[in-house]
């Protein structure tokens, strides 16, 4: 398991979320959550997390708008995004496009979900490297 870690977590849908914080929690993350990529975005500006997960169809700023935004910030932009989607296509290279470090695909399995943030916490961003897929 990775070493504990600053987390936030952008997710529109409230019980995903909660069980989302909840599972992060019990693992030993500190989690601090938004129910859109903007409130998200001013968390991470705010807390300058260790990294960031976030589901990609969410109003007011995507998922996608959010990891770019990230991405564009000197002082967040190494920080590994992991991005949830139950909608993406295969070949959907908007991921890849927004410079995501990882992408897990709903519905999920806590223990994947885990596993993904411990990866990319492990392996950090690196600009230019693909997206890598959990499980």
């Amino acid at each position: 398991m990775a070493e504990l870690a600053s987390v936030v977590l952008a997710e529109d849908d409230d019980d995903i979320r909660e069980i989302a914080v909840r599972v992060l929690r019990r693992a030993g993350h500190t989690v601090a959550s938004a129910a859109d990529g903007a409130e998200a975005l001013r968390l991470a500006h705010r807390s300058r997390p260790d990294i960031v997960v976030s589901d990609i169809d969410m109003p007011l700023m995507s998922g996608m708008d959010l990891c770019a935004a990230i991405r564009a910030d000197p002082g967040l932009r190494d920080v590994p995004v992991v991005l949830v989607s139950g909608s993406l296509m295969p070949g959907d290279d908007r991921p890849e496009q927004a410079h995501a470090t990882a992408m897990v695909l709903k519905p999920f399995v806590i223990a994947d979900l885990l596993a993904c943030v411990d990866k990319a916490l492990q392996c950090g961003h690196e600009d230019g490297r693909p997206p890598f897929a959990c499980p």
